[in-house]
């Protein structure tokens, strides 16, 4: 088709612009032909006329369809023009954050300004094996280009790194360096790297400078080659450096600096070291304050001349040298200050003593007379004679200038000839990648030599490139065997022939150089006439003469001629040279002795090529010889040499192009200036790559992609078997022109536009199928709707006319309702009134009635209180005036009564003193006395009479008196009442008045109450509804309040079982990565065994010389060396865990340790005590049976109880040893048990077990002892009696008996042994009184504890009596709960230890009873004939016939090699997994075990295990690759780890055996140590498994996960680049996703075959699909071309179908599916809507797997495969990232994955006896018998 009909209404097109350089337009309206305006309208909605070119009408360019852009090879592009490819460009860059880009061959490289983590580890091993066109762009990929075609074919490679100044080329370079690094796999690559690292600070401080587009510019271009050995291992390096700038080391531009090591030199001027070079600030000299700009904003040049001195330390240029280095520079800066007088116009002088020539001198070691004169003076020589002539004082400053430069230059190349002596290495090269770092195309506005130099590399290289880029697309063409025609592309030869060819202007330069008056001037005059008018690509200028213009191939460059004859000739005075040669500091004439060797000290190279020379020297005179003829070549000649060279290597290379870009000038971060980069694409070439490529076939698709993009173009009928006619029949039909597209072998090439016509036919037949689709949809959408309408609208009408007729009876109801209600409301208005009426006349009579009852009642009972108050009143009275009148009379009555004794007694006292006195008178008249005493009684009788008489009269009189009183009182009382009453009766008259009144009151009061009450009640009313109002908003509150605080109850609840979640996630994770830092030590323990192995077999080897036949290693040897290894190994992690189900932060105490250490060390003292009484007594017994038919008849029976006794003795020996191992065993498991530091605390469980273990050991030592002293005392008594009385013979022996002894050193060893005895009793008695003194402090400690619980007590019983009785009860109660509750607690721990006890006392039981049998079964072997027939037969060894020790197996010890190799080195695991039971080698092995243990042989044990391990790793380093082999032994190494467990006596792994397999259990060897060493070699084994499942999965991943197509015609075939991808068509070879599924059904039928546990099986499953998932999403976030819509389809189907595997098998609790969560969540992303900020909201939420990094690349990434799809807008992912910044991830990229989670080892029982394994004759292991 033409390509004019492209331009219809709605096209793209892009028209120039002077900002934009290119703006986007659409067309208006079709463009016919002859239009001259064509009607735009541009992206803002601005309409346009554009006018065409009246000469050309050449069209605006086309646009490429969206689908097609941001496509990481610009050849892929429909229109290859150069707004595409930039604009191209600025949306990877800008838009997706991709700085590379192919074009064809070359890379483009962007510099983002930016540090961007594509650069790791993980992205080398992601590049490292791929396809270039398979992966995203990336200097790795070609790196790795250019390594796999060193490999493939042989041939050296090159990677040309080009562009502006701070484009990125260093940078590039080094990476593409890493990368070669990093994947050659060489062990020294590291250093290498290093090394050619390091050179960089050096070469950067000697070589860059801040110009004013860069502040780290490289002045010099440099090539370096990293060399290969012939396994492609990095084994040197090597640098050529190019066309140093040496002008800036004298002259500057505004703000521009000097090298860098000036200003670094002077920042670190105060250093004590550079005293003696009297340096300053750098604005102080000459030679670095021209630019005006010494500093550089954010560099620190103190620090950095830090780094530089470091860099020169690492490349092995000592501080000698180093001082030497700056001695010279700080020289040429005092050089720099030398000032000239003139003294005419033709001569100049030098001050006297001038200082800083002085310093110059001196630093330099000349003369100052000598260099003073030579530089003021030159010599001249003519064929007769040589004079010295002055020079003008201009003159003298160029010299100086010149003599600075060359100084500098000769200092770079011995600096840069140091560097390549510190890279190179004495392995011989095989081939090699160079790295070409070299200036880009320059253009300024005062361009001078070296510009023009730099120009005319880039001339050169891009002849180069244009060549190669031309015979890549030659050879394709001809490889797909289409008819080739010649493309035109530009010959910049005639460019390169104007420089370089006769008379062209470096053969001119050269020539005006030679003139002895020649200048500038005249050698523009000389140009002008030679090639102005005469040369198309040379002009003048208009406005000046000295300057002229050269079309280079990327622009037009103005060269202004000043100058170009001085740099040229680079004239240096060999005068001065001869001074600085006879200086007497060393290293300045070490630079100039061999001028060629100073000049180019790589050039001598042994692969025969010639390095390039940097400047030359050209001094005033010749002279004679070939060293001045070298030394007259110009700086010109020397490049244009190089530089020839350098293309001879590029030519004899395969080279790779990487241009880099500078996207603005202001080092903006992704900021992208259009006409910056314009320029430099200009400049590059790539845009003459485009132009070649679009010359001819552009677009290449193979048959199949092409007939999976056009496929919908087709008809069925059209569709053939062979899919290359199909495709020319379509093309043929679609196309008209023939000559617009080609048929190869395998591709279909296309001209420019083409594809994009193509795209449009597919795109408007896609189209109209759509509006087919749509057509048919809507109208089946409009029908169901219309069929909803009508079926709601009759729905509708039912329902409003049954709601109509439903309110006509509702009103109906209503009607005959209310009447009723009526009725009723009337009847109930009168009802209720008459009720009231009749209630309230109720009420008023009752209160009337009530009213009269109360007064009448208060009447009567104020009458009857009044009588009683009388009744009282006068009784009172009466009472008060009987007590008075009895008073009185009583008191008249005592008053006379005492008168009368009164009388009586004086009379009394009267005849007393009469009696007394008549007594003494008349003592002897004691008759008379009595007689009148007689006389006086009766007296007194006759007295007492006559009172009687007397007290009966008055008592009458009395109650006479009494009566009349009362009878006066009475009346008087009676009067007093009257007058009372009538009284009383005024005062009730008056109450019943007040009472009236009082009456009225309460009733006006009432009324008043009655009415406030009412007032009340309605305010109470009216209170209560606001109250009930007020109730029911505060019940609202108060449910709301109860509802946040059950939320917020809930929410704490949750967020207290997220952080448990989290915190318990944290600690899985730690303990996974403790976990796997501890087994990837034990990883790379194995790998550096082995590699130890390795190096051993080469040095071994090496040593050694061959013999033939076959040469055995010594077993014996490799087994000490293993066990020596092992135990070595045991040694340093004692302090470890013992097992890996423990947690790996268990440590034992250091108390503990020490205590373990001393009861391991007396147990081995025991030991050998044990064995050398053994080895006695054999020996005793040996003698004993050499005498013993002599002793027979005379001490048979006491000879034989004597052997018993001594059998017995040795028996208990062994017994109490295996005891005391025993109780080592549970002194390790109780210390084991606990973790805290409270474990060594006196008290703890561990503490006692130490101290009662401690005090049975000491307790069973001294049994020893006393039974060891016993037995030596026997064995002397035997010897004694052994001794026979009269025979020489027996003497003979006795002295035979005594000479071994001494022989053998018994004598000493019982000495030795009483001393050891004596020390450890002096331990024991230290011991115990240390557990005294721990005991007693313990005892004090529970006094003081006692003491607490006292105080606390009665604190508590103070408090409860402070309490209330129902509180005190409360707590009393509380109290004792507690109390019972820790007595319970105590009585619980009390129990089990009992139990432990118990069960310990009965396993103790059970071994003694068993030695018992033993000894009785030895006593009856060693009872003679005699005694048997005497004595009964006893059923002993009845029993003893049922024990017959099944499940054991016996083998020789010589037959030890044969079984490994039999049952290890030589087995097939095929045959074994399907014919016999799984893990039978296992149960072998643990059965030869056990019989070792059985026979309490130690070596056997060791021995037997150390080479079942060192047979098992023998067998893994020879067949590590082959997946049954590694399966079957994880499978057998975890099943003897598990037998080991299984039957090692502990209690945590006998609960689940049978009683039979009890019995089983090892009784002699705790085997926990070697367990930990299988548990080692497991964890070993299922890396190695892992490495190899990974090594067979890897090829499959991403072809089956990724490009293969499970649902055919989903993803849509976007028209590929000059690097093709792989493809998505499953052919043959290619793997699938059912080749993924199968290899998982055969890894899961062979683990499943050799009996491997489940736990370990969904652990292999979990780390494969891990592995699937990284390798898959890591190629996703790679590849710009899988990330659609469609891909993720893809990729979830693909998900689905692992997923249904997993379920297949059962292992969906594995934790696999887990493994795929991210990649899953990124094929969600690849399909969700990314819109809206709800949008981004959801994915925030749902890619909780993915980290911020991965989200934004994948978003960046998204690109649509059809029109029909949109990109992700920039404002979008800006949003994703503003969400996610707060989100803690790792900034990762990659996944790693070479990540290999923990493995456990679960403990798996088995049930399978032991008694009932049969071996099989197939192993060969006949010598084996079962026991």
């Amino acid at each position: 088709m033409a390509a004019t009909e492209l331009y219809t209404k709605y096209a793209r097109v892009w028209i120039p612009d002077p900002e934009e350089v290119w703006k986007s337009a659409e067309l208006l309206k079709d463009y016919k032909e002859g239009d001259k305006i064509i009607q735009l309208r541009l992206e803002e909605g601005k309409d346009l006329e554009y006018c065409l070119d009246p000469k050309t009408k050449e069209l605006p360019p086309l646009r490429n369809p969206d689908i097609l852009v941001g496509e990481n090879d610009l050849t892929a592009l429909s229109y290859l023009h150069e707004p595409a490819v930039l604009h191209n460009l600025k949306v990877r860059f800008i838009d997706s954050k991709l700085i590379y880009t192919y074009c064809g061959i070359v890379l483009v490289a962007i510099n983002p300004y930016e540090q961007l983590p594509i650069y790791g580890e993980d992205i080398i091993n992601a590049y490292s094996g791929q396809n270039m066109g398979d992966m995203d762009p990336h200097i790795f990929a070609v790196a790795e280009e250019a390594y796999k075609q060193m490999a493939r074919d042989e041939r050296n490679q090159s990677i040309i790194v080009s562009g502006e100044s701070g484009a990125g080329k260093t940078v590039s370079a080094k990476y593409a360096m890493r990368y070669f690094a990093t994947v050659s796999g060489s062990a020294s690559e590291a250093n290498v790297e290093e090394k050619v690292l390091a050179s960089n600070p050096i070469m950067e401080s000697i070589g860059n400078a801040k110009t004013t587009r860069n502040d780290n510019s490289s002045r010099f271009g440099k090539y370096i080659e990293i060399g290969f050995d012939k396994r492609y291992r990095i084994i040197g390096a090597n640098m050529r450096t190019y066309l140093l700038e040496k002008s800036r080391v004298v002259f500057q531009a505004e703000e521009e600096r000097n090298y860098h090591i000036f200003y670094q030199l002077c920042a670190s001027a105060a250093l004590p070291e550079f005293k003696t070079l009297r340096l300053g600030n750098a604005n102080y000299f000459h030679y670095t304050k021209q630019g005006g700009s010494p500093v550089i904003d954010g560099i620190d040049d103190a620090k950095e001349m830090v780094h530089t001195r470091q860099a020169c330390t690492l490349l092995g240029i000592n501080d000698s040298y180093q001082m030497g280095i700056f001695r010279i520079l700080a020289g040429l800066l005092h050089l720099g200050n030398v000032g000239f007088t003139s003294r005419d116009a033709d001569s100049c002088t030098i001050p006297p003593k001038h200082e800083p020539l002085t310093i110059f001198c001196d630093l330099m070691g000349v003369e100052y007379q000598e260099m003073s004169h030579w530089l003021c003076h030159r010599k001249l020589a003519t064929a007769s004679e040589t004079y010295i002539k002055p020079i003008s004082k201009l003159q003298a400053i160029n010299a100086r200038d010149a003599l600075a430069k060359h100084i500098y230059a000769k200092l770079f190349n011995w600096i840069v000839d140091h560097v390549n002596k510190a890279l190179h290495s004495t392995v011989k090269q095989h081939s090699f990648i160079g790295v070409l770092d070299i200036y880009g195309f320059e253009t300024f506005e005062i361009n001078s030599f070296e510009q023009f130099c730099i120009n005319y590399a880039n001339e050169k290289l891009q002849q180069q490139f244009n060549m190669h880029v031309f015979k890549l697309e030659q050879e394709e063409y001809m490889k797909e065997q289409i008819p080739w025609t010649l493309i035109d592309f530009y010959d910049n030869q005639p460019c390169i022939n104007l420089i370089e060819a006769k008379l062209g202007i470096l053969d001119l330069l050269d020539e005006e150089c030679k003139m002895p008056k020649g200048s500038d001037d005249s050698w523009a005059q000389k140009l002008y006439n030679t090639h102005l008018n005469k040369c198309a690509l040379f002009e003048k200028p208009r406005m000046s003469n000295k300057a002229f213009i050269i079309q280079h191939f990327a622009d037009k460059v103005e060269y202004q001629c000043e100058g170009f004859l001085e740099k040229n000739k680079d004239t240096v005075y060999e005068e001065q040279i001869k001074v600085l040669k006879s200086s007497k500091f060393k290293m300045l004439s070490e630079l100039f002795q061999d001028e060629e060797k100073a000049l180019s000290p790589t050039s001598a190279t042994p692969s025969g090529r010639t390095l390039l020379s940097r400047t030359a020297v050209k001094p005033a005179k010749a002279r004679p010889g070939q060293a001045s003829k070298e030394h007259k070549k110009t700086v010109g000649h020397q490049f244009r040499n190089s530089l020839h060279l350098l293309m001879e290597t590029l030519n004899a290379t395969t080279p790779h192009y990487v241009r880099c870009i500078k996207p603005n000038d202001f080092k903006f971060p992704f900021t992208f200036d259009e006409k910056r980069a314009v320029q430099q694409l200009r400049a590059c070439g790539v845009l003459e790559t485009i132009r070649i490529s679009a010359a001819g076939f552009p677009s290449r698709w193979t048959y199949q992609e092409f007939f999976s993009r056009y496929r919908v173009l087709m008809k069925q009928k059209d569709v053939l078997s062979d899919r290359k006619q199909t495709c020319k029949n379509l093309l043929e039909k679609l196309i008209l022109d023939k000559d617009k597209y080609q048929f190869g072998k395998t591709k279909i090439f296309f001209r420019a536009g083409q594809v994009a016509y193509l795209e449009k036919i597919r795109a408007d037949k896609l189209r109209v199928a759509c509006i087919r689709i749509q057509k048919t949809i809507r109208g089946w959408l409009m029908r169901k709707k219309y069929l909803r309408m009508k079926k709601a609208a009759i729905t509708i009408q039912r329902y409003v006319k049954g709601y109509q007729a439903r309110c006509y009876a509702k009103f109906l109801r209503r009607t005959r309702a209310a009447i009723i209600l009526q009725k009723f409301q009337r009847m109930y208005v009168v009802r209720k009134r008459y009720r009231l009426m009749r209630a309230t006349t109720i009420v008023l009579q009752s209160l009337l009635r009530g009213y009269i009852a109360r007064n009448k009642y208060q009447g009567m009972l104020r009458e009857h209180k009044a009588i009683i108050i009388q009744k009282h009143m006068r009784g009172w009275l009466a009472r008060v005036h009987y007590r008075r009148s009895l008073k009185a009379i009583v008191y008249l009555q005592c008053c006379y009564r005492r008168m009368m004794a009164k009388r009586e007694l004086k009379k009394l006292k009267i005849e007393a003193r009469s009696v007394e006195r008549y007594k003494k008178l008349n003592i002897g008249m004691e008759n008379k006395i009595m007689q009148l005493q007689r006389k006086v009684d009766e007296q007194h009788k006759d007295y007492k009479s006559l009172l009687e008489k007397l007290t009966s009269l008055e008592t009458t009189y009395n109650t006479e008196t009494e009566k009349l009183r009362s009878d006066v009182e009475r009346f008087r009382m009676s009067e007093e009442e009257a007058k009372n009453a009538t009284n009383r009766v005024h005062v009730l008259q008056e109450e019943i008045t007040k009472l009236r009144k009082e009456l009225h009151q309460t009733q006006s009061e009432k009324k008043t109450i009655e009415e406030w009450a009412d007032k009340y009640k309605q305010e109470t009313e009216q209170l209560l509804s606001e109250l009930k109002e007020q109730n029911t908003l505060l019940k609202k509150e108060k449910e709301e309040l109860n509802r946040r605080i059950q939320d917020q109850a809930k929410e704490m609840t949750e967020t207290m079982e997220k952080k448990l979640v989290e915190e318990t996630k944290q600690l899985e994770l730690d303990l996974n990565d403790e976990r796997l830092r501890y087994q990837n030590l034990l990883n790379e323990f194995s790998r550096l065994e082995e590699r130890y192995d390795d190096l051993r077999d080469e040095v071994n080897l090496m040593v050694s010389i061959p013999k033939p036949g076959h040469k055995r290693t010594d077993s014996t040897h490799s087994s000490n060396e293993s066990e020596y290894t092992f135990s070595s190994e045991i040694t340093e992690t004692e302090d470890l865990p013992l097992r890996m189900e423990q947690e790996p932060s268990e440590k034992k105490a250091p108390l503990d340790m020490s205590l373990f250490l001393k009861l391991q060390k007396r147990v081995t003292e025991l030991e050998q005590e044990k064995q050398s009484l053994q080895d006695e007594l054999d020996r005793k017994e040996e003698q004993a049976l050499r005498t013993k038919t002599r002793e027979e008849e005379e001490r048979p029976p006491m000879r034989g109880a004597e052997l018993e006794y001594e059998s017995l003795k040795r028996q208990e020996l062994e017994s109490e040893n295996k005891k005391l191992k025993n109780e080592l065993n549970e002194l390790q498991k109780a210390l084991l048990e606990r973790s805290s530091p409270e474990v060594t605390a006196p008290g703890a469980p561990a503490y006692r077990v130490l101290l009662d273990q401690l005090t049975s050991v000491s307790e069973e030592l001294e049994v020893r002892k006393e039974e060891v002293l016993i037995l030596r005392s026997q064995l002397v008594s035997q010897k004694e009696a052994i001794q026979p009385k009269n025979t020489m013979t027996d003497s003979t022996i006795l002295l035979e008996d005594v000479q071994k002894m001494k022989d053998k050193g018994e004598i000493a060893q019982a000495y030795i042994g009483l001393k050891e005895t004596n020390r450890l009793l002096e331990s024991q008695l230290q011991s115990q009184k240390k557990s005294h003194d721990n005991e007693l402090e313990a005892l004090r400690g529970e006094i003081q504890s006692l003491k607490e619980e006292n105080n606390r007590q009665q604190q508590l019983l103070a408090q409860n009596l402070q309490l209330p009785p129902e509180a005190r009860i409360e707590a009393s109660l509380q109290h004792e709960i507690t109390r019972l509750t820790n007595e319970n607690l105590d009585l619980m721990e009390q129990l089990e230890k009992q139990d432990k006890t118990v069960r310990k006392l009965k396993k103790q039981l059970k071994v003694f009873a068993k030695k018992i049998g033993e000894l009785e079964v030895g006593q009856m072997e060693n009872i003679s004939p005699g005694q048997i027939i005497d004595e009964p037969i006893r059923p002993v060894n009845i029993p003893r016939k049922e024990k017959d020790f099944q499940g054991m197996l016996e083998y020789k010890k010589d037959d030890e090699p044969k079984l490994v190799k039999n049952l290890i080195l030589d087995l097939k695991p095929r045959g074994v997994a399907v014919n016999l039971i799984p893990g039978l080698p296992a149960y072998i092995l643990f059965m030869c075990v056990r019989h070792a243990d059985y026979l309490n042989d130690d070596q056997k044990v060791r021995s037997l295990l150390t080479s079942t391990i060192n047979g098992i790793k023998k067998v893994l380093k020879k067949r590590g690759d082959d997946v049954e082999t590694v399966s079957f032994w994880l499978s057998n190494t975890c099943r003897f780890l598990h037998c080991l467990k299984q039957y090692s006596g502990e209690e945590g792994f006998m609960k689940h055996n049978t009683p039979r397999q009890n019995e089983h259990c090892l009784t002699n060897f705790d085997l926990a140590e070697y367990r930990q060493v299988l548990s080692d070699l497991a964890i070993q084994i299922y890396q190695q498994l892992v490495r190899v499942l990974e090594n067979i999965l890897q090829p499959m991943i991403v072809s089956g996960m990724l490009e293969h197509e499970t649902i055919q015609g989903v993803s849509g075939v976007k028209p590929p680049g000059l690097r093709k991808r792989t493809s998505s068509i499953a052919d043959e070879g290619t793997y699938t996703l059912d080749s993924i599924i199968r290899q998982l059904n055969t890894f899961h039928s062979v683990m499943c075959q050799h009996g491997m546990d489940p736990e370990l099986i969904k652990q292999v499953v979990k780390q494969t699909f891990y592995i699937t998932g990284a390798v898959t999403l890591n190629n996703l976030l790679l590849r710009k071309d899988m990330c659609s819509w469609s891909k993720g389809m893809q990729i979830r189907y693909n998900v689905s179908q692992l997923e249904e595997w997993l379920r297949d098998k059962n292992l969906m609790n594995s934790g696999a599916k887990e493994t795929l969560e991210p990649l899953i969540q990124a094929a969600q992303l690849l399909q969700v809507k990314k819109k809206t900020d709800e949008d981004a909201e959801a994915i925030c939420s749902m890619c909780n797997a993915l980290t911020t990094a991965q989200i934004v690349k994948v978003l960046n990434l998204y690109t649509p495969v059809n029109e029909f799809e949109e990109r992700v807008s920039i404002s979008f992912i800006r949003t994703i990232q503003m969400r996610l910044r707060d989100r803690k991830d790792s900034p990762q990229l990659l996944m790693d994955a070479k990540h290999i989670f923990p493995v456990t080892f679960p403990f798996n029982p088995s049930s399978l006896a032991l008694e009932t394994i049969q071996i099989p004759t197939s192993l060969g292991l006949a010598f084996i018998s079962r026991v």
